[in-house]
């Protein structure tokens, strides 16, 4: 696995630390004349955000195409890696070599121009390293930043301002200059691989004399002042070729993911996100001293009025102390979306610490998405014991519907969605379509080790005696008073959600740039210290709501608890709305439908991750004030 260790001065910082790499696969080094294998990987376009596989377009292709192996993350991003004729070797330059000669038919010419339309980019791989456009920022010009975008344009469409070209054409980019950085050392033999760069270009090659295949001379290479754009309005003769340049430098392999990192909007801008995250705390921070003081008061009062011989009537959230452990209604529905939160926030936490120390570094693609994947089935365990023990605690009825539950709920959910929208992207011909094999294996990790991992914890949770809770029951419920306005569950619990939304929405951001505007996201510290933000803001404002609740003398605080800090997640989808319609130029009703439903599926997580700190966080809360109390 090839990953970058992140340095403990560097855990948030937006250029990744230049250390060493984990061990696991060497660097390659070439020796002069040796052969580099240029490999294919897929299309992709923000406007559609549907992949194709690089060969559904008439490009020239071996006579064998040979598929790399892939892991399952890669494949449900829609990665489809495969052989090419490009043939380059160590420290051999080409110019204008030509890689074939196509006749495209009308049909094949209007879907070059239908992708074309759609901005979709070709994305090539070389040494495990993405091709790359570059681009040079010179806001500075003391000190220019070079930066990379991934992949490079299919093609272009004509306007005023390009020369030769007419308005509303689309030209096709058959000329590609690739620029490949090498580094020497001493310490080892024949040089190393550091970068990639492709710069496109569009000419209609003309040819000298005639075809005589590879040895063909083309009267447009050199920079031929006589080359015109290559339209593709209508079929015709495309010759595709390329030329080779190697360009030694200074950076070393370990750090050649540097400039890949530096990706235009993917800049942190340091100075608005910590004074946001100090914002968060400064309020978290009040709020914990506003609970304490006032919590301290009553304590005191109640303690004070123990300790007289006349019996004083009892005020405040001590009046609910026969009804504040009464179990909630649908305590089965409950105890299954905390267990299901534990296992999901478990899976994040042991995620992001895995990201955090380098395993999962933009240079093993798919790693993330297959990590937290297999996380989430091994994380059933703990799913099981604790929804089988919340659900014992609570006096629940069949232990079999509990267990079935917790293992299939949101995985059902997710695997339904997921498999429905796998269809429209077989229709679309996508090489996001998962195909039959894979998800097999989803299943095969569902219901052959999710699924008895959740029934092992179940087995242990209903085994452990429930706790003794410090007060009695009641047998008659207590009525609740008419609460007012503020204190309505729909409006508490919508109020709820705003702090922890707060904590997360500027990184929320920079993470929806890196899924649909096909970024790198990789400051995971930084996320470690976001989410320990939000897991601190949940509890204190569930705690917080809780203490008014029961002040009001609603000891109905089971549910809200969950939905109060939950309902951040609604905030989140509203989020992702609004981002929807400001900052993509999606069009296609497909990718609509994909982007909400991916979103959809978001929230409904950070709904149960969020809702579970809540409710635990009441949990302890209300079990340690009426311990400190004194009840006959």
């Amino acid at each position: 696995m090839r990953s970058c260790i992140l340095c403990i001065a560097a855990l948030a910082a937006p250029s990744p630390c230049a250390a060493f790499y984990l061990p696991g696969v060497a660097p390659r080094d070439y020796l002069p004349g040796e052969k580099v294998e240029l490999k294919v990987n897929k299309l992709s376009s923000t406007k559609t955000q549907l992949p194709y596989e690089y060969y559904l377009l008439p490009f020239c292709q071996p006579e064998v195409l040979e598929t790399v192996a892939e892991n399952l993350g890669e494949v449900l991003r829609g990665d489809k890696i495969m052989n090419s004729l490009y043939e380059l070797k160590m420290g051999v330059e080409e110019t204008c070599k030509i890689l074939c000669r196509k006749e495209l038919t009308n049909a094949e010419a209007k879907e070059f121009a239908v992708r074309v339309e759609e901005d979709y980019r070709v994305h090539w791989v070389m040494d495990n390293l993405p091709s790359a456009t570059k681009y040079v920022d010179e806001t500075n010009p003391a000190k220019p930043v070079t930066i990379y975008d991934l992949g490079f344009p299919l093609g272009f469409k004509g306007s005023a301002d390009i020369p030769g070209t007419k308005e509303g054409v689309h030209y096709l980019n058959n000329h590609l200059l690739l620029t490949i950085k090498y580094h020497k050392d001493d310490s080892f033999d024949g040089a190393r691989i550091v970068g990639f760069e492709v710069e496109p270009s569009s000419v209609k090659h003309a040819i000298k004399d005639s075809w005589k295949g590879a040895d063909t001379q083309l009267s447009t290479c050199g920079g031929s002042a006589s080359a015109v754009p290559l339209s593709v309005a209508a079929g015709g003769e495309v010759i595709f070729t390329y030329d080779v340049k190697w360009e030694a430098s200074e950076i070393k392999w370990a750090s050649r993911w540097d400039t890949y990192l530096l990706m235009g909007d993917e800049q942190i801008h340091w100075f608005s996100i910590v004074n946001s995250l100090m914002i968060v705390l400064f309020l978290t921070g009040m709020v914990a001293m506003i609970m304490m003081r006032t919590l301290h008061r009553d304590l005191d009062r109640y303690r004070q009025a123990e300790s007289q011989e006349d019996v004083e009537e009892e005020t405040g959230w001590k009046l609910v102390h026969g009804d504040v452990f009464r179990p909630p209604r649908n305590p089965m529905l409950l105890s299954v979306l905390i267990g299901t939160g534990v296992q999901t926030l478990c899976m994040g936490v042991i995620t992001m610490i895995f990201a955090v120390l380098g395993f999962l570094s933009p240079a093993n693609r798919g790693g993330l998405m297959t990590a937290a994947l297999l996380l989430y089935v091994f994380m059933g365990v703990p799913a099981g014991f604790t929804s089988a023990f919340l659900h014992k605690t609570l006096k629940g009825q069949d232990w079999k519907k509990n267990i079935v539950l917790t293992s299939c709920l949101l995985p059902g959910i997710v695997f339904l969605v997921f498999f429905i929208l796998n269809f429209f992207l077989w229709g679309e011909k996508s090489s996001g379509a998962v195909p039959f094999g894979t998800m097999f294996a989803l299943l095969v990790l569902w219901f052959g080790i999710s699924v008895p991992l959740v029934f092992l914890g179940s087995y242990f949770g209903y085994r452990k005696k429930p706790p003794d809770f410090p007060v009695r029951i009641n047998q008659i419920p207590r009525q609740v008073p008419e609460q007012v306005w503020y204190m309505q569950p729909a409006f508490s619990i919508t109020v709820g959600g705003v702090l922890p939304f707060g904590a997360v929405f500027i990184e929320l951001f920079f993470i929806l740039s890196s899924i649909w505007l096909h970024q790198f996201y990789y400051v995971f510290g930084f996320l470690l210290l976001v989410f320990l933000i939000l897991i601190v803001t949940c509890a204190e404002i569930s705690i917080v709501m809780c203490y008014f609740q029961l002040c009001a003398e609603d000891y109905h605080w089971w549910w809200r608890s969950f939905l109060t800090s939950g309902s951040s997640a609604g905030y989140m989808f509203a989020y992702s709305v609004f981002y929807f319609y400001t900052k993509l130029e999606i069009t296609k009703p497909i990718s609509a439908l994909l982007y909400f439903s991916y979103m959809g599926i978001t929230a409904l997580i950070f709904f149960l991750l969020t809702g579970t700190i809540g409710f635990y966080a009441c949990y302890w809360f209300v079990f340690k004030i009426f311990s400190a109390i004194k009840v006959d």
